[in-house]
Order: C-alpha cells, then structure tokens, then sequence
C-alpha cells in the first residue's frame, strides 16, 4: 500500500516537478495549489505526509500548520519556502512543522527528509499497533492478529483495514477514503464493500459485534476506530 504524499504548492513548476519525482519513487501523490484547498484534500485523504510552502493564497502555510494541528498532531509536515530568516523557521517549527527547507534545494536531499520523517512516522505507528491495549494487539512484521493473547485468522484486506484504523485512531473516515487507502484507485467496488468488512472485523474484535466499541459508525459520514 503506497504512502500518500499531499503538496501545497502554488508554483506549478515546483509542485510538477515534485509530484513527478515523488511518483518514480514510488508514492501516491495529491497536490493543491492554495492552502484551502489543500486543507480540503488532507481532511479528504488523510495523508501520510504534508509538503507545503509558506507563502500560498487564500489559506496561509502558517494558517495551514496550525489547521493540520488542530486535527492531527502525529502528521509529518515538511516545509518549503524561499524565506529564510530565522525567525521564519522557527514560527514554522514552533507551530507544528516538521522540517524546514529553503529553496532552492536539493532534489536528493528533499528526499532523503520524505524518507526520513516517513521513517518516523512508521516507527511509531509500530511501536502504536504492537503496544496497542491488552485486547487487540498487531504483529505488523508476521501479519497476525491477537485478540486477548489468542491468534485470530485475518484476510490480507481485513488486516489492512484494521491497521489502517489502529494506526489513525480517533479520525473519521468514509466509505469512499477507505476504498481508496485500502482497495486503490483501479478498484471499481461499491461502499457496500467497506461494511461487509467491518462487519467481519467487529465479529472478531469487539465483545458485542451489535454493540461495537473499536469500530464505531459515524451515521451519515462514516467509521471511526476507538483506541
């Protein structure tokens, strides 16, 4: 399953040139060319990083940041900027970013911080999904599922599922973003799909499927996963 990268960029040199390498390598790439807009596709698609710039129309990158915060703590956001005083990295940094570059950069070394902060971010989420409660426990490496110490057999889209939700616990997610962060773009299934699933994975993991607790429905939006 590709990482979601999402770029705020109002240059549509850079914001091309980055969506394009950002692909070779291997990512799922959204782009935006205001903050608005990309305030939008990141509650939208829930990306695993965030390159912004600074200085973008309508929504500020600073405005930007504290929004992000405000919904997600945990999410990887790399600044962009051809501001370079001090004082602008450390507001950035202050507020919640990740990382500072200065344009002009280097390709290879903006990569090497993706990859970094990517790092981070699943270092966590393995660390989140191995320790995760006393009930329901992820081995990530072997792709097996514990319920209360005891191994419970899983498909390869019902562990997706479940780690997808463990690893963003608290957020809410529709039918249609769960088609595409776990069954892809290409797959031409129906909403309907994401229920029968759920259902099979309450089945497994809450004490009461008709009362569930972890997977909570969110009526007329869609799930959210309960820590």
């Amino acid at each position: 399953m590709a990482e979601t990268i999402l770029i705020v960029e109002d240059d549509p040199s850079i914001r091309k040139g980055l969506q394009l390498n950002l692909q070779v390598e291997g990512y799922r790439v959204l782009s935006a060319t205001d903050g608005q807009e990309g305030l939008r596709l990141c509650m939208a698609e829930a990306p695993d990083l965030v390159l912004l710039d600074l200085m973008l129309p309508r929504l500020s990158g600073i405005e930007l940041i504290q929004r992000l915060r405000q919904n997600n703590e945990k999410l990887p956001v790399l600044v962009l900027s051809a501001k370079d005083q001090e004082a602008d990295k450390v507001l950035a940094l202050s507020l919640g970013a990740d990382d500072y570059i200065t344009k002009p950069f280097g390709l290879a070394e903006l990569l090497a911080r993706v990859r970094a902060a990517l790092r981070r971010e699943r270092r966590q989420r393995r660390e989140q999904a191995a320790t995760h409660g006393s009930r329901i426990q992820l081995d990530l490496a072997g792709r097996r599922l514990f319920i209360d110490g005891i191994e419970v057999e899983t498909t390869a889209r019902e562990f997706d599922l479940l780690r997808f939700f463990i690893q963003h616990p608290g957020q809410v997610f529709s039918r249609e973003q769960l088609m595409r962060r776990i069954w892809g773009e290409d797959y031409y299934g129906t909403p309907r799909t994401v229920d029968n699933f759920i259902a099979r994975l309450r089945s497994k993991i809450e004490r009461n499927p008709d009362q569930p607790v972890h997977l909570e429905t969110i009526r007329g939006v869609g799930y959210r996963y309960n820590a």
